[in-house]
């Protein structure tokens, strides 16, 4: 198969693939994005239903202060002052269902006072996690796609962070809430399994909402999707829509194109997987390069949980609700045979106006679960029973919503049921999964290999390689991926670059 000099294929036009598209063009690199689905994103989505649009992604984005770290590497990829952010007071809202309230305010004065009001017992442990949202406020997460000099200038700046570093990231939520009394002060700190997160993914997202530096983009994740996919094709880039890659193809020993579903092949100097970590390895690639530590990694990391979402268009303003509220439940709600939930949230977008029309709110239920399996075999094999199974999760929900906002049941006008079998059939993400692997106490924050043994000219980007996951790993992986390639073929990197002199 015959190479295409200085071309790049991208395989999955999430967050990462469209990110590294932008930077190859810019460093003078032909490129081709292809794309499974019929529309960017990946699991940055959302989707409408009538006269609502529901978000499954994006609640809000670091990087939205001018001032604030990564907005100059997403202006990079596109125009993010265009967008229009807004910024809640509330992070979150506890309500149980016999009257106790209690609120976590964005600003961390704000937060310090009224929970050291509401939990006086609690005051060191409130003061002590108070303490670090302001100090890692100033905090610059390393940025692995510096060259040398940054990064020692970087791990300099970190060295004074290093103590209280190593205090939030040896336990995780679920520890961390051990430490408090109050019982809706423990409850914030969930439950389930999301409370194995490291606390200091917790603390730094405190801390960036308290800097302004989180804010959510109105039109949500489509919204940043669009001007990247914009920026790209303003610079010459190709993206291929409802095109499968079916493997990529290789020649002694390096990646020297792909092969879609259709049969039709594409050849590249380049080819760079931004889409699913298991899948790349082990299907399009036939497990072919693979090595102890890798196969450890998939045995042995925890991936996030899978979820289902029940989405509600309701004909009332419901913006006196907190933007997000979770219920804590007096009796646990089933999502399914293996899951049952003590406590659900749901987000109120009254604050986006792109999502309902005027007078109207478009409202989520995010319900997290490992047993994929369950959802995925029911589809396939009873669908009848698959789809009295979600509806009997979305009776179940909109019964908790009554009982939250009474007659609130007779405004409800659409209502759309998403599984882990629709996260698998329209992202592949392996297991369903929400994002990649689980930021623990045990992975910490740091970058995994993005090369496989033995396989030249080949990367692999995104949240499969860099625990945590999210919107920034994808930016960040897909920046070093491509300085990387930029460094094995003598090409200059040049992100700020409108196109390189040297496009093909």
């Amino acid at each position: 198969m015959g190479q295409d000099q200085r071309k790049i294929i991208v395989i999955g036009a999430g967050i990462a693939g469209l990110c590294a598209a932008v930077y190859a063009r810019k460093c003078g690199f032909d490129v081709d994005v292809f794309e499974q689905h019929d529309s960017a994103g990946g699991l940055a989505t959302s989707w409408r239903r009538g006269d609502f649009t529901f978000e499954t992604c994006v609640h809000w984005l670091l990087g939205s202060n001018p001032h604030g770290m990564l907005h100059e590497q997403w202006q990079e990829v596109f125009d993010i002052d265009r967008l229009t952010f807004v910024y809640h007071d509330e992070y979150v809202r506890l309500e149980g269902e016999h009257g106790e309230r209690l609120t976590i305010y964005t600003n961390v004065d704000r937060m310090e006072s009224e929970l050291l009001k509401a939990a006086p017992q609690d005051a060191d442990e409130i003061r002590h996690l108070a303490s670090a949202i302001r100090r890692f406020g100033k905090f610059q997460l390393p940025d692995s796609s510096e060259p040398w000099p940054g990064n020692w200038l970087q791990l300099l700046h970190s060295l004074p962070y290093l103590p209280l570093l190593r205090k939030w990231s040896s336990m995780s939520i679920e520890d961390c809430g051990q430490r408090f009394t109050h019982p809706l002060l423990k409850k914030f700190f969930m439950s389930g399994q999301l409370a194995r997160l490291s606390a200091l993914a917790l603390v730094f997202s405190l801390a960036w909402m308290n800097e302004h530096n989180a804010g959510y983009p109105i039109g949500g994740s489509q919204a940043v999707i669009r001007l990247i996919v914009e920026r790209l094709r303003a610079l010459g880039g190709r993206l291929h829509l409802g095109a499968k890659v079916h493997k990529i193809v290789v020649e002694r020993d390096a990646a020297v194109g792909v092969q879609l579903e259709s049969g039709e092949t594409f050849a590249a100097e380049w080819v760079i997987s931004a889409s699913d970590g298991h899948s790349t390895i082990y299907d399009l690639l036939a497990g072919a390069y693979t090595d102890s530590a890798t196969e450890k990694l998939y045995r042995t990391l925890q991936t996030f949980p899978s979820y289902l979402q029940v989405s509600l268009g309701i004909a009332r303003n419901l913006s006196e609700q907190g933007a997000l509220v979770t219920l804590l439940l007096d009796s646990p709600l089933v999502v399914d045979s293996e899951t049952k939930l003590d406590q659900i949230s749901f987000r109120f977008f009254h604050y986006d106006p792109t999502f309902a029309p005027p007078g109207k709110t478009a409202v989520t239920c995010f319900l997290p679960t490992s047993n994929f399996e369950f959802w995925t075999r029911l589809q396939r094999e009873d669908p009848a029973q698959y789809q009295a199974e979600k509806q009997r999760v979305r009776k179940a929900i909109c019964a908790v919503l009554e009982r939250h906002v009474p007659g609130l049941g007779a405004a409800i006008e659409i209502t759309d049921v998403s599984t882990p079998a629709s996260v698998i059939q329209c992202t592949g993400n392996w297991k369903g999964s929400m994002e990649g692997w689980l930021l623990t106490p045990s992975t910490g924050y740091r970058s995994l290999g993005n090369t496989l043994p033995g396989l030249k000219r080949f990367l692999m980007i995104g949240q499969w390689m860099m625990p945590g996951g999210g919107l920034p790993s994808g930016l960040m992986t897909a920046r070093a991926g491509i300085q990387k390639v930029c460094r094995s073929d003598n090409v200059p990197f040049v992100p700020s670059h409108t196109v390189s002199k040297t496009a093909a």
